[in-house]
């Protein structure tokens, strides 16, 4: 196994302006972040990017805000659970998405395809394999997702955001690059958001996020202990707006009920967009899920977390994830069969009452990531097309 990639400015000898890197992947954010952060710094370096995604995962808007030339095909993914759509992805979905992969890597003509993972991934990695077109993966959690164990045989270089996760594949094939974070979340300013939300500069700011969709046991549980939360902190509440839950709706009939000096600390937004360099900058606490894209965040911004891991994932992904950034000290496990509105209060507040402990747990994280995880790929794909 190699131990990392140079980030030395001789690869970009290599890349030339005519050049094209081709990146398939998204779904979630922890798929499509890596690929933003190596779309900038190859258009930096006057090399361009095209994406293939799907028509309706992140990806799909936050490729085109960033720039990038996008083209979405069907997708299919392949679920645990015994379902009908298993069948029609199977039968449907995924070969017209390898078919339209196909197509579009013909017309495109990338020198190579820089994949992310999710299901979006596999027929491009198929269609790159039927064209002779190397491939680049990049994993970012403890366990491989299936979209990367399928396409790492068809791989030439599997980057790895640990070295612990670096079993799952070819020795020969692995090289620990880091996760990269995208490049606006670097440098953002408190006072962004200080101004933006009417946030008291005096007092803490606990993030509470559950990813793009939210997450109703947190959703439930800040909803429930909010009066006694804010007490002792403010609050941004990222709680999707999901019509199935109705959780965006309970929890803005719940601030309305608050006494107007506790209203005022707590603020709902169903999605946050680039105003999270400015909530990540005046952050003390995060509350969150275990994604691999808000972990890898926190660990390069040296955010302490609280972190609720998302059970039932394919093995147990997020509970890993989590729990070697508490191993090294930079975040505290409340698993969700034990969160409760009394628990949740209760941790928060011991965490808050320590600021000193606080500042440790982030310069921990901080120990977990690689600062240079966006330059170790692009010099691996240098690598890899030569």
């Amino acid at each position: 196994m190699s131990a990392g990639a140079s980030s030395g400015g001789g690869s970009a000898e290599a890349l030339r302006r005519h050049d094209l890197v081709l990146i398939a992947g998204g779904g979630t954010g922890g798929h499509t972040s890596p690929g933003l952060a190596v779309a900038a710094l190859l258009s930096a370096r006057g090399v361009g990017c095209a994406w293939i995604g799907s028509r309706s995962g992140i990806e799909a808007s936050r490729a085109p805000a960033a720039g990038i030339a996008y083209h979405a095909i069907p997708t299919g993914k392949l679920r645990r659970a015994v379902a009908w759509q298993n069948v029609v992805d199977l039968l449907v979905n995924v070969p017209a998405g390898m078919v339209a992969a196909f197509r579009a890597l013909g017309r495109l003509r990338p020198r190579i395809v820089f994949a992310t993972g999710g299901y979006v991934a596999v027929p491009v990695m198929l269609a790159a394999a039927a064209r002779s077109i190397p491939i680049v993966l990049h994993e970012q959690t403890l366990v491989p997702g299936l979209a990367n164990r399928l396409g790492a045989p068809l791989a030439r270089r599997v980057g790895v955001t640990f070295a612990a996760s670096a079993h799952h594949f070819p020795a020969q094939k692995v090289v620990v690059t880091g996760n990269p974070l995208r490049p606006e979340l670097r440098g953002g300013s408190p006072h962004d958001a200080v101004e933006r939300f009417g946030l008291d500069a005096a007092l803490p700011l606990v993030y509470v996020t559950g990813g793009a969709q939210g997450a109703q046991r947190i959703n439930r549980a800040v909803g429930d202990a909010l009066a006694s939360l804010l007490e002792r902190a403010q609050v941004i509440h990222q709680c999707g707006d999901n019509p199935s839950t109705g959780d965006r709706q309970w929890l803005e009939a719940r601030r309305v009920a608050l006494p107007a000096a506790l209203r005022a600390r707590y603020t709902i937004v169903p999605y946050v967009g680039a105003e999270l360099a400015g909530i990540y900058a005046a952050t003390a606490l995060l509350v969150a899920r275990a994604g691999a894209g808000t972990l890898n965040e926190c660990c390069q911004l040296g955010l302490p977390a609280l972190y609720i891991p998302l059970p039932g994932t394919r093995g147990d992904e997020q509970t890993l994830n989590a729990r070697l950034v508490e191993r090294a000290g930079g975040a505290v496990v409340l698993p969700q069969v034990e969160l409760t509105p009394a628990r949740l209060l209760a941790a928060i507040g011991a965490l808050l009452a320590n600021p000193r402990r606080l500042k440790d747990m982030g310069a921990r994280a901080m120990t977990l990531a690689v600062p240079d995880a966006d330059a170790r790929l692009v010099s691996l794909l240098t690598e890899v097309w030569r």
